[in-house]
Parts: C-alpha cells; sequence; structure tokens
C-alpha cells in the first residue's frame, strides 16, 4: 500500500544513510541508520507511522533539497 506521507527510500549500505523522498517532494538523509531499522521500515505496515516513531527523533538528518516532479 502507498504510503501517504513517503514518496521513496533509499538506502545506502555504506554510509548507512537513509533517504527520504517525501509525498511534498522534500528530500531528507538520515545519518547512521542501521540496515536492520531500514528493512524493519520498509516492511512496516504504515511508512509515516515507523518514520515519526523510529527516525526522526533517534537520527540526525540533513534536508538535502526538493524533489521536482516530472509530469
Amino acid at each position: 500500500m502507498p504510503s501517504s506521507v513517503v514518496s521513496k527510500m533509499i538506502y545506502n549500505e555504506e554510509t548507512e544513510t537513509l533517504r527520504i523522498v517525501y509525498v511534498s517532494g522534500m528530500v531528507y538523509d538520515y545519518k547512521n541508520v542501521p540496515w536492520e531499522v531500514y528493512q524493519a521500515m520498509k516492511t512496516s505496515g504504515s511508512k509515516g507511522t515507523f518514520l515519526n516513531k523510529h527516525i526522526k527523533g533517534n537520527f540526525e538528518f540533513e534536508k538535502v533539497g526538493d524533489q521536482m516532479s516530472e509530469d
């Protein structure tokens, strides 16, 4: 089921960076996210709820920009 909050998740295993592209187009990198946490988010029923409970406030983050939609 598509998330109403998270458009896309990209995980870089080498840097343990989880990039979240929000439905709004905002793009954030969350630092030092363990592979297990990424896997748990990937399989969770609600990506937005998981993000709010387990990622936000627990990992350092950086806003990388806005993704423009190409229609």
